[in-house]
């Protein structure tokens, strides 16, 4: 079963840059969609920026669009989020998940199973 580890967040100011890493155990199938979900407390999680293995197809949420980019190196079978122009709204705990769709922040892989997380704290 594939495993994630997350790397990367911290503190930062509104208009500061971070980068997130999510390292994979082992090789993603092309079929794979990896990203970021990021969940507040009392709230469920959703997606940030998710890219699908296979194609390097992207998607975004509406409210990161155009600040945040999602990349992938299949050498290091790593899953990048470049997180640019942080917002304080931005301010949660990072995740990062594997799924077979978009849905992967509520349905993940047959297995699968969550990290810690990043927390990322953006002040003004």
């Amino acid at each position: 079963q594939l495993q994630l580890e997350e790397s990367g967040g911290g503190s930062a100011q509104t208009g500061d840059s971070l980068r997130l890493a999510c390292a994979a155990s082992g090789r993603p199938f092309s079929s794979h969609v990896l990203g970021w979900c990021r969940q507040s407390p009392g709230k469920e999680r959703e997606l940030v920026a998710a890219i699908r293995w296979g194609g390097a197809r992207t998607y975004y949420a509406d409210s990161v669009k155009g600040r945040f980019t999602i990349s992938r190196d299949s050498a290091e079978n790593t899953v990048y989020l470049q997180m640019n122009n942080l917002k304080p709204e931005d301010t949660d705990v990072y995740y990062c998940a594997v799924g077979s769709g978009l849905d992967y922040c509520q349905q993940p892989l047959r297995g699968f199973a969550w990290g810690q997380g990043t927390q990322v704290t953006v002040s003004l």
